[in-house]
């Protein structure tokens, strides 16, 4: 809604706010917050709010754990399912040191660079998300099972779809908190919904990802189930699948969409460890519609990039490799400057693989290079790779992919 500071302090005394919650992720997008009452918002804008940050991945250790919280006015959203009892609001922050300067490692920050530096080159990029999850049941002392909520198929229909009730109410309260989801159905595995989302700027859409997480988990267990976005809940079942929907304008009018995929197609290998961060990232990969190989083709769903059939100005490109336990604000930094890398370098995009390869035959195959196989070989080829070296802080890499 991007408000602005005087805007949100009226916001918050005209609408009965009794908490904020400032919110931030630690490095492997997990979101964390802190609430602290309207009487602190005043102290929050110019000071800033201390926190204790010696127990959060990737902050440091005890030695300097004092960091500050500056809340972005214009993250500024309600949260419906906590207005009991007056409103409860949050803001997303950057994270900062006692004497203002940057943290290193808070990625929200990095994915604002990454868009500064595109901005100077005349490029914008734009972000959509499809994600992906399973609703299982719980058992009789609150604890999740892996129980599926139904035994529906793709876009299956009630009474055989029951996630319809749940993802309805997912989607009215994403659009009460200023999040508009674009269409929601039932996907291929029993218990497994996805709900997309409209392209916006990369900020915008990384914050409405984590948003999006941290609702469906609300909701879902007002309804007394529990919601699971790993990649491969059920190892007989599809997996989850955060697809990336990406965009990109040139100031002088430049169709820069082709060295874009090239460039995300040539570094693709060492920044898997961002996009695929855990070992059951692995077992998704390669198989019911999950990609395994690096190849692009319009609207071919075996493919790691596709061209979505679009009219118009809609004309974008879909990773099709990512799982929904990335870190959102990471994972886009890294996509623009493999974009930007192509534009730059002028890469050519390779000639499109016309075929299913999930059915295709061995000997045509070997003529594809393999996504990571595993998440100790996603995690070799980055800690090994100049470039992701060159933009992610060697304390999230060490996160990640170990010393």
């Amino acid at each position: 809604m991007d408000f602005t500071e005087q805007e949100v302090r009226q916001y918050v005394e005209q609408e009965d706010v009794r908490f904020i919650r400032l919110a931030f992720c630690d490095v492997f997008g997990t979101q964390k917050n802190i609430a602290v009452l309207p009487t602190e918002l005043a102290r929050a804008f110019q000071y800033g709010i201390a926190v204790d940050a010696s127990a959060i991945a990737g902050f440091g250790g005890e030695v300097r754990s004092d960091l500050f919280l500056h809340p972005d006015p214009a993250t500024l959203a309600s949260l419906p399912w906590r207005g009991e009892n007056g409103q409860v609001v949050r803001m997303f922050c950057r994270v900062a040191h006692p004497d203002g300067t940057p943290l290193e490692t808070d990625s929200r920050a990095i994915l604002q660079k990454a868009v500064e530096h595109a901005a100077k080159q005349g490029i914008s990029f734009a972000f959509g998300t499809e994600m992906e999850f399973y609703l299982f049941k719980i058992d009789e002392n609150g604890e999740p099972t892996k129980i599926p909520f139904d035994r529906a198929g793709y876009m299956d229909i009630a009474p055989r779809d029951k996630g319809e009730n749940v993802r309805r109410e997912i989607c009215l309260t994403l659009s009460q908190m200023g999040i508009q989801p674009e269409c929601s159905h039932h996907e291929e595995g029993p218990g497994q919904n996805e709900i997309d989302f409209r392209y916006s700027d990369p900020l915008t859409a990384a914050d409405n990802a984590i948003t999006f997480r941290a609702v469906v988990e609300a909701i879902v267990a007002r309804n007394g189930l529990t919601a699971d976005f790993s990649p491969k809940p059920l190892p007989d079942q599809p997996g989850n699948g955060m697809h990336i929907n990406i965009s990109v304008e040139s100031r002088d009018g430049r169709d820069l969409l082709g060295p874009v995929i090239a460039g995300i197609m040539a570094h693709i290998r060492e920044i898997t460890a961002f996009l695929n961060p855990t070992d059951g990232s692995y077992l998704r990969l390669g198989n019911r519609k999950a990609p395994g190989y690096i190849s692009w083709s319009s609207e071919n769903r075996s493919q790691l990039i596709r061209i979505p059939a679009s009219p118009g100005l809609s004309k974008r490109a879909e990773l099709r490799s990512a799982d929904p336990g990335i870190n959102p604000y990471l994972a886009f930094a890294l996509l623009i400057y493999a974009g930007l890398d192509g534009i730059e370098r002028g890469l050519p995009l390779p000639p499109s693989a016309d075929l299913n390869l999930f059915t295709a035959p061995e000997e045509i195959l070997r003529g594809f290079e393999q996504l990571p196989t595993s998440r100790g070989e996603a995690n070799a080829l980055a800690k090994n790779s100049d470039f992701v070296r060159q933009y992610v802080p060697r304390e999230i890499i060490a996160a990640y992919c170990g010393q």
